[in-house]
């Protein structure tokens, strides 16, 4: 083949962008340019996700936008959207291959079929990192998810839990540390369930990443409350490496709601979980994940959450409106909840999100905190985080990029971000 550029457009989780940054590395060391999804290219790598109707949506969108910029290129679809629907996708007009999550990893020798490819090696763990941002690096360390909640999709599209090792997770640390990132965001489908068909855990993984000297920061990625003991916590708060920063899926704070989405814990266990970490790290970041919408959801329910999130100590929240997805349980379920009634639920609910966000910012203010800067230039400014997932701006300086750095939280701009005019 003569084809000598390629355009990657990502979709959905970490783990799916991590992914698609070690594949498109793999066309990097052949020699392919790496073009921006906006401009004409030879081959189109999409990156789906299935989680909602809304993400399948836009990767159809962008199936069809990437056909229309050139008629003549390849298009492939990855992701989680290929392992579901592979004859939906291949009859799109321009989409030439579909390939399943193993099969994707060889890419580069599959661009002379069509059709669907489906996983060669199910059920095994393949390991990615991405590497395309200069400051932080997502890396894979699990896979799949054994859990069944009933409006997921994710076991059917990713299989059941499986991980990388202890060993080969901290090789791949040092690797990108040699890249120059400074910082690593540990992620996975179910990352608290690391290292259990293998006699390992998530809390010996995280105990010899905080030995090794070529990365200054980790932080742990979404990790479910019932997988996140004492230990890790405890061990996070005396640790200097690993960030004051959790993101704990909570999904619904009325216990009825809870047990219909087959979560597998009752909402006192998660106010548990916040409580047990603001006793160890007072400014830690806490982030939820909450689902609205969810078949059965009355409005009493609703305001059960309302009321229970209005007294948890978290810092923000996700807030996603409940999609019905093919062959979960949820969707053979009654009681669904009308679309306006979603939106002004969803609409309350990231209300109250800011509010919590206020606060959270306003608890800091006056501490110092260290903020790794990355290399974006947004009218003159740049951004960076703290450790506990503050955002912070200062006027644009290359010379900063990639640098961890002293701030005192002083000032709150008009955007939500505190501005550092510290030059340190």
């Amino acid at each position: 083949m003569n084809v000598k550029s390629v355009a990657f457009h990502h979709f959905g989780c970490k783990v799916n962008y991590a992914e698609a940054s070690s594949i498109a590395r793999q066309f990097q060391e052949k020699g392919f340019e790496i073009r921006s999804v906006h401009d004409p290219a030879d081959i189109y790598v999409i990156s789906s996700c299935a989680v909602t109707s809304v993400a399948e949506k836009k990767c159809r969108a962008a199936i069809r936008q990437a056909h229309k910029k050139n008629p003549n290129a390849k298009i492939v679809i990855i992701g989680c959207l290929a392992e579901l629907k592979p004859a939906a996708l291949l009859a799109m007009e321009g989409v030439d291959l579909v390939l399943g999550h193993s099969s994707k990893f060889r890419l580069m020798e599959k661009l002379e079929n069509r059709g669907f490819i489906p996983d060669e090696a199910a059920g095994l763990f393949i390991p990615a990192y991405s590497s395309g941002e200069r400051t932080r690096s997502f890396l894979k360390i699990q896979d799949g998810c054994n859990y069944h909640c009933a409006y997921c999709t994710i076991p059917l599209a990713r299989g059941k839990s499986r991980s990388d090792t202890i060993g080969n997770v901290v090789n791949s640390a040092r690797e990108i540390g040699h890249l120059g990132i400074r910082e690593i965001v540990l992620t996975g489908v179910n990352i608290g369930d690391f290292g259990t068909s293998n006699g390992e855990s998530l809390y010996g993984l995280i105990r010899e990443l905080d030995r090794i000297e070529e990365i200054a920061r980790f932080r742990i990625s979404s990790i479910e409350p019932d997988l996140l003991s004492d230990e890790i916590i405890e061990f996070v708060a005396g640790s200097t490496r690993f960030l004051p920063h959790f993101h704990i899926p909570l999904q619904s704070g009325c216990d009825k709601t809870l047990k219909a989405m087959r979560r597998r814990y009752a909402r006192e266990l998660y106010a548990g979980r916040v409580e047990k970490i603001r006793s160890l790290l007072p400014s830690a970041c806490i982030a939820a994940d909450v689902i609205v919408g969810f078949p059965g959801e009355t409005d009493s329910d609703f305001s059960d959450t309302m009321d229970f999130i209005k007294h948890l100590d978290i810092s923000y929240l996700h807030v996603f409106t409940y999609s019905q997805r093919e062959n979960t349980f949820a969707s053979t379920m009654t009681g669904r909840v009308p679309e306006p009634v979603k939106k002004q639920r969803s609409e309350a609910l990231h209300q109250l999100s800011e509010e919590k966000k206020r606060y959270f910012y306003h608890q800091n203010q006056g501490r110092e905190v260290q903020v790794l800067y990355e290399s974006d230039n947004t009218n003159g400014f740049m951004h960076g985080f703290s450790e506990n997932y503050i955002k912070v701006k200062t006027r644009y300086n290359p010379l900063l990029a990639n640098t961890i750095r002293t701030v005192k939280l002083t000032r709150l701009s008009g955007d939500g971000c505190y501005i550092d005019e510290i030059k340190r």
